[in-house]
């Protein structure tokens, strides 16, 4: 194959998360009277952390000692609510096994937290992608390189030899910032026009295209 370690981003690229994370939303500002979010609305919100989208969502009032409080009520219901309707993209596990059994090097980063990232894995990719690297305080999100570098080196990955796959905008500057090219895929949060202005190069509209370009 072209690459010998593939990256994957999570939300949008391996997984359709958008439904869980429209409901953990919408359920906080249930709870506190707030106006709901539609799900396109959270999916613009979506892609560089949880901090950033309750700061989208949220009423634009709630701010200082307020917003920590209510940015740590999302958390706590959204990990313990994230795989309700969560589930991987049709094609994805078929991907992953093909790899795995080709013996490429696979991760998946994301920038929710890590523990969080770490039980996804485990749900749904545990037979065939052995490294999830989320936020922690030591490993900055994206579109910071930290979390790509880390795999990396989990994986003991030649940059050279190294693709990073996601569907936004964060991932193609994540890719840049770590020095590596970038697959951006056209079934996740963001239409092409946004990524093609973000500066993609190489487009994956199904599973097919994407498996032509992994090589």
């Amino acid at each position: 194959m072209k690459y010998k370690a593939i990256l994957f981003d999570m939300d949008g690229t391996l997984l359709d998360t958008l439904a869980d994370m429209v409901s953990a939303v919408n359920h906080i500002l249930s709870v506190h009277g707030w106006p709901l979010r539609t799900t396109e609305e959270v999916r613009t919100f979506v892609g560089n952390g949880a901090r950033r989208l309750m700061e989208r969502a949220l009423p634009p009032t709630v701010t200082g000692e307020d917003f920590e409080a209510v940015l740590a009520e999302y958390r706590d219901w959204y990990q313990a609510h994230n795989c309700v309707d969560t589930a991987p993209y049709a094609g994805i596990p078929a991907v992953l096994a093909a790899l795995d059994a080709a013996g490429i090097k696979t991760a998946v980063v994301s920038n929710k937290p890590d523990e969080v990232v770490r039980a996804l894995r485990a749900d749904f990719f545990a037979g065939a992608v052995p490294i999830a690297v989320g936020e922690t305080a030591a490993i900055r999100r994206k579109p910071a390189p930290d979390m790509l570098l880390a795999a990396m080196e989990q994986l003991g990955a030649d940059p050279a030899g190294t693709v990073f796959v996601g569907d936004s905008e964060v991932d193609i500057a994540t890719a840049r910032a770590a020095n590596l090219p970038c697959i951006s895929v056209l079934w996740g949060f963001r239409d092409r026009d946004v990524l093609e202005r973000a500066g993609a190069q190489q487009f994956a509209a199904d599973i097919a295209q994407l498996q032509a370009l992994l090589g």
